[in-house]
């Protein structure tokens, strides 16, 4: 298995293919099945060329690709050390290719007009993709931002391949010209495009969503589809509150600097396997606070809940962010599961993120290669990530999505 990242930063697209290729070929020792391209937004009056020039030197290669805000990827530096950066809002393109031997490699393009909707049977999902649940396929998805229909896909995708890792992210380069996606030797405005891995190979996720819970948990006592109207606090026997009356206790409780915080940076944790006992970091999925009731004390969430639903308030900044990503990497690096022998890995970081929200560059990227030293590296920043959290996959936002490839046998 070989897998290596090329990145440029030159202003010219013709010299910036150049480059990445270049570096790219010659890192490996075996010609590649797969690539992957992700270029800044910089870039994206020149967007209808980008194929047409990397089909020159790389025909018929499976290959997906996307505009971004950012860019992540490793430059050339000359020694044998892997120092991945993180290019935001600049001039920037990284290509990835890989030699995957034992694997299936299928591109795949889905159109929101050929979606089945969330009754069709499985067998329709599977007949819109192509790809063979069977095969135990494993799915690296690419969105358009304006995409209405992407929740509805990822839960059509999870209920006919639900044992497959799907991780991604939403385009965030400028949709200018016909469009910021790329899916063989079509660049798209619309749609998803994607690649189904299949046989010897094993994505395994990472999903830092960069939140701490305050207070205590939570189970939903009524509610109606974005709705909370009552929580019961668990292990008591009093009567069910507004959320709104609990979070003002809790706001009382806390610092001078977390109350100051919870003033713009409060979020909603929902816990998503209910028979969890011990509640950790990835447990829940974490949705935007949209709006209250003050006279009925409701609160509004950026997600359906339904009663009986346990759910905890949280909080996010830098500091919170990086605890967060540290410990679940050290839980995966130290895990008596521990893979040793992963090859690559993929970063799907938010555009809120990055410098704007730890005043520092590259920090996801090198506490990453802290944990998995010397693994390549590349990606880019989304409008909104894609990865699974308690088994099922959402759309999530400020959030770093990791998924790193591993040989399964």
């Amino acid at each position: 298995m070989e897998w290596v990242n090329s990145l440029s930063t030159r202003p010219s697209l013709e010299a910036a293919i150049s480059d990445v290729v270049d570096q790219a070929l010659a890192a490996l020792t075996q010609p590649p099945d797969v690539g992957l391209i992700f270029i800044s937004s910089a870039f994206a009056s020149d967007y209808p060329r980008v194929l047409p020039l990397l089909r020159e030197r790389l025909p018929d290669l499976p290959l997906i690709g996307c505009g971004g805000g950012g860019v992540i990827g490793t430059p050339e530096t000359g020694g044998e050390s892997i120092e991945t950066v993180e290019i935001e809002g600049d001039i920037g393109l990284s290509l990835t290719l890989a030699h995957l031997p034992g694997v299936k490699i299928q591109e795949f393009y889905l159109s929101l007009e050929d979606l089945p909707d969330l009754d069709s049977p499985p067998d329709r999902w599977v007949e819109t993709l192509g790809v063979n649940p069977e095969e135990d396929p494993q799915l690296i998805l690419l969105a358009d931002p304006m995409m209405t229909g992407i929740t509805d896909c990822l839960q059509g995708l999870d209920y006919a391949y639900p044992k497959a890792p799907k991780v991604g992210g939403l385009s965030s380069g400028a949709v200018l010209n016909g469009g910021s996606l790329f899916c063989g030797d079509r660049t798209l405005s619309q749609g998803v495009v994607g690649l189904a891995l299949s046989g010897n190979i094993q994505l395994d996720t990472i999903v830092a969503q960069g939140c701490r819970p305050i207070g205590k948990p939570y189970r939903v006592a009524s509610g109606e589809r974005n709705i909370i109207m009552t929580l019961d606090d668990l292990g008591q026997t009093e009567t069910a509150r507004p959320p709104l009356e609990l979070l003002r206790e809790l706001i009382t409780q806390l610092s001078q600097s977390d109350r100051e915080l919870a003033q713009q940076s409060l979020f909603i944790g929902v816990v998503r396997d209910e028979f969890t006992q011990q509640l950790q970091a990835g447990d829940f999925l974490i949705r935007n606070l949209v709006g209250v009731d003050p006279q009925a004390g409701a609160i509004a969430i950026g997600d359906r809940v339904r009663p009986g639903q346990r759910i905890q308030f949280h909080l996010r900044d830098g500091q919170t962010s990086a605890d967060d990503l540290e410990t679940l990497l050290q839980r995966y690096a130290q895990s008596p599961d521990a893979p040793s022998r992963p090859f690559g890995a993929l970063m799907f970081a938010c555009l809120g993120r990055g410098r704007g929200l730890y005043g520092q560059p590259n920090f996801d990227s090198q506490l990453f290669h802290r944990y998995l030293p010397h693994l390549p590296l590349s990606g880019f920043f989304c409008n909104g990530e894609i990865g699974p959290v308690g088994g099922s996959t959402f759309l999530h936002g400020y959030t770093s999505v990791f998924g790193i490839c591993r040989p399964r046998s």
